[in-house]
């Protein structure tokens, strides 16, 4: 039986809406599976020519959004995949189906990326299913609205750096000794990292630390020959959004950049796969921008 080229919800990315009905969550990390509409995480059009055939990766934040993407695209490339999610089991579960539809293999790892310990434990669990590890994507990510620096308590201030970038260092780090020559790490950033976004004081802060990590990580690493890359994404229509935003900004969401729309996650995917895969070769400590058109001071 031949298999289909797209899988996920049914609508085709030539049918995508580019406006989105007020909505809001109220937990984060937010659900993919309450979206109105729901994400679009794989394209049709993508064939994969298994670029990553036999590779390993794991990928925190991988249950949904922008990291499900990355990871059902992986897996059109032939990549063995472990996901790294908190307690979003419906959405990790979806995910999964989704990466074995393409023939893939998934690990999925719940649980809490801000303890040390469990970072080391993904990285056990990995090597005893799959025997290696060759692609790093960190990826997870928090994020809350705030009017001023002084409404941002100090508990929030703390998590957000626990999650945003205290989970790179700790994942990075239990993962390191056993990255090889060819091995890639590839961090999420954010735009807000350089516009400053006025309301995400603590969210921008801690992505502008995950370009500084990345750039001085590359340089540390590059006589291991391991490469070392970031993407900042832009506004894109993933469960953040609906669980840090007000309901009725969503229906603006994307209209300030110069393609006057968000992106859907599937846009994205391919980036991670030119930063993880031999395509990506002679690119390390670099930042991609997938902004809709958005320009920034790199």
């Amino acid at each position: 039986m031949t298999k289909k080229k797209y899988y996920g919800s049914e609508t085709k990315c030539e049918e995508m809406k580019w406006t989105f009905p007020p909505q809001h969550q109220t937990r984060q990390p937010g659900f993919e599976y309450l979206m109105e509409p729901l994400p679009i995480f794989d394209n049709p059009n993508y064939i994969g020519t298994g670029k990553l055939k036999g590779r390993t990766a794991i990928i925190s934040g991988g249950d949904s959004g922008i990291g499900r993407a990355v990871a059902v695209a992986f897996a059109k490339e032939e990549a063995n995949i472990v996901i790294s999610y908190y307690d979003e089991h419906t959405d990790a579960e979806t995910t999964k189906q989704a990466i074995e539809h393409y023939g893939s293999s998934c690990l999925l790892i719940p649980g809490d990326l801000r303890r040390k310990e469990h970072c080391e434990f993904i990285v056990q669990k990995t090597l005893e299913a799959f025997g290696k590890i060759n692609i790093l994507v960190n990826n997870v990510a928090v994020q809350f609205l705030q009017e001023d620096l002084m409404s941002i308590t100090d508990e929030q201030w703390e998590l957000t750096f626990d999650v945003n970038i205290h989970s790179y260092f700790h994942l990075t780090k239990a993962t390191l000794p056993h990255l090889k020559k060819g091995a890639s790490i590839v961090n999420t950033t954010s735009v807000v990292a350089y516009i400053g976004a006025s309301k995400m004081i603590d969210y921008a802060t801690t992505k502008g630390a995950i370009v500084s990590y990345t750039r001085a990580l590359a340089n540390n690493l590059v006589s291991e020959e391991i490469r070392v890359n970031a993407v900042a994404p832009g506004p894109f229509w993933t469960p953040i959004q609906p669980a840090t935003k007000p309901a009725e900004s969503i229906a603006i969401l994307g209209t300030d950049v110069p393609m006057k729309r968000a992106g859907q996650p599937y846009e994205i995917a391919p980036v991670y796969v030119l930063l993880a895969s031999d395509d990506g070769s002679y690119i390390t400590g670099q930042t991609i921008h997938v902004n809709g058109g958005a320009m920034v001071a790199t």
